[in-house]
């Protein structure tokens, strides 16, 4: 029966989450706000009453809990492959300003928050929860904000190129703060700790041998071998103390991304049906854990703050850097405005925060609200942007190429720009700057 039901639960869990998914994108908002948003409705009507009791028994939930790891096991492995930290070469300044603003200023108001929290939610490690709350006020979604940039068309744009190559910097600096959060939980032994950085030597080590074999083995066979990698370098990184996110997103990260074209149509399948089944599943799993009964006006102003920090830091902090990284008004806004997305990422974090104790059910639901509101407010706040923008004679559109003297010519992920869209003789025109209409002019 148990069986029957699990079968039963994963398939209205993903036809509503497709169903309210695509609703989303006709409204303007990417496919993960419906999906996040579903699994939060599902699991509010399915919780506390008889239904509920025979649909998620205790054994299904249990089921759903395991597939649901599985799916973020793979979604990280993705991240990590796609990830791509070249994407900040070429950009100077503007994406090491952004990326400082986008981590220092929320971090630092997460942390204050933290402080401000400790008497009201009364967390066992202080210094792991005033952590813990810096870094979800910092993540930025690189997965969402590039479909963001995908559905609006920004992509080859300066601010989508720029966007993602500063999602790209907070994203390594954000799981690595977090890689010290849960090691400071205690959760393994401190010698297992000390066998963390032998572990990356090893990693890195492979990364020739992961190239040789994904070019020698194009089949399933190679790709056979890689994902047993994969599952191997998690259960490492679980074992050590850290968390299986760790060693999906290394494994992934440490794969050739670029030069093994067999290999990329291979990762972007299993992404696209990670992001069909699994991802759904995790979202419903997650959204179990929200509570928000008895919420109380407390509660609602707790959500408030939380909402306010999240919002002003991250979008305050990113134009800052914006702007001192020399981009204009208009564009340094709409890079604020989507460094501001927070989605599957955000939820990721929120889970292991959750599964170590550092939050509680409350503060967990809260914090789940936020990372479902901000997200959702992306699509709206860029197409007001964009529409001031095209008034004054400054639309989004102005094409990616450099942004400042350098001495080399940028380096362009095809990931991110299509080279077809650059003007030809780009690399002759040393010191080219935007112009609105997407022109270059010597500077």
């Amino acid at each position: 029966m148990s069986d029957l039901m699990m079968l039963i639960d994963i398939a209205v869990i993903v036809v509503a989450a497709k169903l309210v998914g695509q609703l989303g994108t006709r409204i303007g908002q990417p496919p993960v706000v419906g999906e996040i948003a579903v699994g939060v409705l599902l699991a509010t009507l399915l919780r506390g009453n008889a239904i509920g009791g025979v649909v998620l028994a205790a054994n299904v939930k249990s089921a759903l809990h395991t597939i649901s790891t599985l799916g973020i096991v793979l979604f990280m492995f993705t991240v990590g492959y796609h990830w791509e930290p070249n994407r900040m070469r070429g950009f100077g300044r503007v994406t090491a300003g952004i990326a400082v603003g986008s981590l220092l200023l929320p971090f630092a108001l997460g942390t204050s928050l933290g402080f401000y929290f400790v008497e009201r939610y009364h967390p066992t490690d202080h210094v792991q929860f005033v952590l813990f709350l810096g870094i979800t006020m910092s993540i930025t979604a690189l997965p969402v904000l590039a479909r963001i940039v995908e559905d609006r068309k920004l992509r080859g744009t300066v601010v989508g190129g720029v966007a993602l190559a500063s999602s790209a910097a907070v994203d390594g600096s954000s799981w690595a703060v977090l890689a010290v959060i849960i090691a400071l939980a205690g959760g393994a032994p401190v010698w297992h700790l000390l066998l963390v950085p032998p572990y990356l030597l090893a990693l890195f080590t492979l990364r020739p041998a992961l190239a040789y074999l994904a070019r020698r083995w194009r089949g399933s066979t190679g790709f056979g071998v890689i994902l047993a990698g994969l599952f191997l370098s998690a259960a490492a990184t679980q074992w050590l103390g850290l968390h299986v996110v760790f060693g999906a997103f290394l494994f992934g990260a440490v794969l050739p991304s670029r030069n093994v074209p067999a290999l990329r149509e291979q990762m972007d399948e299993l992404a696209r049906q990670c992001h069909l089944l699994l991802l759904p599943i995790f979202f419903v799993v997650a959204a179990l854990d929200v509570n928000l009964a008895g919420i109380g006006l407390g509660g609602i102003a707790d959500l408030g703050l939380i909402l306010a920090l999240a919002i002003g830091g991250k979008i305050c902090g990113s134009y800052a850097g914006a702007r001192v990284g020399g981009l204009r008004g208009t564009q340094a806004i709409s890079v604020a405005t989507l460094m501001n997305a927070r989605g599957v990422t955000e939820l990721v974090v929120l889970q292991v925060g959750l599964q170590l104790h550092v939050l509680n059910v409350r503060l967990y639901s809260l914090l789940v609200l936020m990372a479902l509101l901000t997200t959702a407010a992306t699509g709206p706040l860029l197409s007001l942007i964009s529409r001031r923008a095209e008034r004054a004679g400054q639309p989004l559109t102005g094409r990616l190429s450099m942004l400042e003297p350098l001495p080399v010519l940028v380096l362009v992920d095809p990931v991110i720009v299509d080279p077809t869209v650059l003007a030809d003789g780009l690399a002759a025109v040393p010191g080219a700057v935007i112009e609105p209409e997407g022109g270059l002019q010597a500077a």
